[in-house]
């Protein structure tokens, strides 16, 4: 096998039997070598019907044929029904994902052809139009029909029959009467048109500034990456709304990407307000129908703006002027497993291949965006105060040492007092406790066994509700046993630690009139229910929300005034470079839900580390210190952005293969100039899903090719079958 050297789309020769290299949607790592029917007009991005051995794939050519075999050796290629193309500029960025990523290029391929559906003819729908000819018997029931039929649109039986209160037998009489004729209509209805010209919100001077400097650079079509950079509240989603009326008006298409599913239900209602209707969405919550409908949208350029998760990155826009990442920091938008990619990172090249601006939002950047944005790399569009009168919050700290708590209680005093306030004050509250389930640990008291995943290597999480003990990385659940499977004790193991459902618990006995409600992965299942949460907080059905970083994020409740973070100390140790800075964002987010309204906030964190820099940084409320004090931590350690890291991950149910192919991994590292090789050791989970894990780092100077280095030091290393090997260029995380 070959690769095809690439072309320009319509740069392929025609020849009397073409030929091209066809890059197929598999784990293969380069094109192979078609032969197309005559007259074919042969461009890079051609969508192609493609044999391979006993099966047909969907292919797209992918530049010239590079073997010499003769046409009666070659399979055929046929391009598909109206020979539909992927854009050129798509083609690109998937060469670009698979030599960043170590990645076969046709699994990237396979990413872009997840709605392949929408490449087959579209059906159409029959509906029915008001005839010319009137019934003979003309009853009450078919009057209300055609009173409905008088405004021309075309309409399906079921939809005629709901609309005029009447039985399916009337319409179809209408029909046999010939006072309804038949029509064909597409099988999909158009995507509305989101309206540029509607007012948007009033914007204060500082929003005024960045939105113009990004209308300018949509209207210039130029690649430029900015980084909006608000604080919580400051009006970020009004100000990149700016740049997508801009594209719209300029007939471009915007895409939004935000990092969860539950984001979108307040975010879709914003965006309707300031253009009357809601966008097209791409996530995996979406129906195959609903899919397919989208992507032949964003196709044929009919889906002028998507909101999307980090897939729609791959998706093939006709005309794509804008690109916005908004709350950019998030951890979500690292894919980690299959192709490992950061969808953020991967938006800035889809923007600089399609010559488009790039928008990264977020009220706690990256430090590598934040890096970028000081050093002048990136335009710093800055918003440093809340938008309309909503001030930012006061931030106190709850020193654990000092206020003690009863055992097995988790809210201190000070807390407690604040929430009275709150509540007797008619306002909303809001506990934060990034655990799910009741308790992390379960271990019984007369032995010390603790219950661990048969699988993995964690702790089972025990949820009282369901009174099931559950494995948060593989799923594995158990009914809580009645004694200890170690020393067979009854009734001796007992909950270590709090998760929400214990702080609820304990909740309801200190408050039992509040109303109360737990907001987490467990508890909502899947994203009408998140929705269905998010707007009874809004509404004021809710007193008071405890749950996990769920609700950390985007949403905006006007009657929220109180924020209680019961234990600020988790995740501040995880063993990582970047657990600092993964806890400050998330506090200062949870934080920037209070007081986003006239009223005041108040946000009290409980810690046993007052001093921690952290910590000081929320209760100073001077974030850009915090920043920083890690970009000099990264600098001396020469680590991100200062440097570069790639992860190995070996993993087998063989746990001697493991071990062996880590030893050989080590030993055949090719030594260079400004790389070190780290390991092999095991990973934080060293059990996942039953099978072994190890990992290898790579640390490199900033300046140093680590795809170059990978490739050589991998392909000069033959391992066991029985272990597969994960490339992670630049992870954020290490378990």
């Amino acid at each position: 096998m070959k690769t095809a050297a690439l072309r320009p789309a319509g740069d392929l020769l025609l020849q009397p039997a073409p030929r091209a290299g066809v890059l197929l949607p598999l784990a293969l790592t380069g094109a192979y070598d078609y032969k197309l029917p005559k007259g074919t007009n042969v461009s890079r991005g051609l969508l192609v019907s493609t044999p391979l051995g006993p099966r047909e794939y969907l292919g797209v050519v992918w530049g010239d044929a590079e073997g010499s075999v003769g046409d009666n050796r070659l399979k055929e290629a046929t391009p598909l029904e109206g020979s539909p193309a992927i854009p050129g500029k798509l083609c690109d960025f998937v060469d670009w994902v698979a030599q960043y990523t170590l990645s076969p290029p046709g699994m990237i391929l396979a990413m872009v052809l997840r709605g392949a559906r929408a490449f087959e003819p579209e059906t159409m729908r029959t509906a029915y139009v008001r005839g010319p000819s009137a019934p003979k018997r003309l009853t009450p029931a078919r009057e209300r029909v055609l009173a409905v039929a008088e405004d021309g649109l075309a309409r399906a039986v079921p939809a005629l029959a709901q609309e005029a209160n009447v039985s399916s037998a009337v319409v179809r009489g209408l029909i046999d009467a010939g006072a309804l004729v038949e029509t064909q209509l597409p099988e999909f209805p158009p995507f509305p048109r989101p309206d540029p010209e509607m007012d948007g919100a009033a914007l204060n001077d500082a929003q005024r500034a960045a939105a113009d400097a990004l209308r300018a650079d949509v209207a210039a079509e130029r690649f430029a990456v900015s980084l909006l950079d608000g604080v919580t509240g400051s009006g970020k989603t009004e100000v990149y709304f700016e740049a997508v009326a801009e594209a719209l008006g300029r007939g471009k298409q915007s895409l939004i990407l935000l990092p969860e599913i539950a984001l979108t239900v307040q975010f879709l209602e914003r965006f309707a307000q300031r253009f009357g209707c809601r966008p097209a969405e791409w996530h995996s919550d979406l129906s195959q129908k609903e899919r397919t409908r989208t992507y032949r949208a964003v196709m044929s350029g009919e889906a002028r703006v998507v909101v999307g998760a980090r897939s729609a990155l791959f998706l093939p826009f006709k005309a794509l002027g804008l690109v916005v990442v908004d709350e950019e920091h998030e951890q979500a938008y690292k894919q980690e497993e299959g192709i490992i990619y950061h969808a953020r990172d991967m938006a800035v090249v889809r923007a600089r291949i399609d010559r488009c601006p790039v928008v990264l939002a977020s009220a706690t950047p990256s430090l590598e965006s934040y890096v970028n944005a000081t050093s002048g790399r990136y335009a710093h569009l800055r918003l440093p105060r809340r938008h309309g009168a909503a001030e930012l919050p006061q931030v106190r700290l709850i020193d654990l040492r000092r206020e003690k708590v009863e055992p097995g209680t988790w809210l201190s005093q000070p807390l407690r007092e604040a929430i009275a306030a709150t509540l007797a004050s008619g306002e909303q509250a809001m506990l934060f406790l990034n655990r799910r389930g009741y308790a992390p640990l379960t271990l019984c008291q007369g032995c010390g066994h603790k219950m661990t995943c048969r699988d993995c290597s964690s702790w089972l999480v025990e949820h009282r509700y369901r009174r099931r003990l559950v494995c948060h990385h593989c799923g594995y659940e158990m009914p809580t046993p009645p004694k200890c499977p170690e020393c067979g004790a009854e009734g001796s193991l007992i909950a270590c630690g709090p998760g929400v459902e214990r702080v609820a618990e304990e909740f309801v006995q200190v408050f039992p009139q509040a109303r109360m409600a737990i907001a987490s992965s467990d508890t909502l299942q899947g994203p009408l229910q998140t929705q269905a949460a998010i707007r009874a907080m809004a509404k004021r059905e809710i007193d008071v929300l405890i749950g996990t970083q769920i609700v950390a994020k985007g949403h905006h409740f006007p009657q929220l005034t109180l924020v209680g973070v019961i234990d600020a100390d988790l995740g501040g140790s995880d063993g990582d470079l970047r657990a600092r800075e993964r806890t400050f964002q998330l506090l200062h987010q949870v934080a920037g839900r209070a007081g986003r309204a006239e009223k005041p906030g108040v946000v009290l964190i409980q810690t046993r580390n007052p001093t921690d820099m952290v910590m000081t940084a929320l209760a100073s409320g001077d974030r850009d210190a915090f920043y920083e004090q890690e970009r000099a931590f990264r600098e001396r350690a020469g680590a991100p952005p200062f440097g570069r890291l790639a992860a190995l991950i070996l993993s087998s149910h063989d746990s001697d293969a493991v071990a062996q192919a880590g030893r050989t991994l080590a030993q055949a590292a090719p030594a260079a100039k400004g790389v070190k090789v780290w390991g092999p050791t095991p990973a934080f989970y060293h059990l996942l899903r039953g099978q072994t894990r190890e990992r290898l780092l790579v640390q490199a100077e900033r300046g140093i090719d680590v795809q170059a280095y990978l490739r050589a030091w991998l392909g000069a290393v033959k391992l066991s079958n029985k272990v597969r090997i994960a490339v992670d260029v630049d992870p954020v995380s290490f378990f």
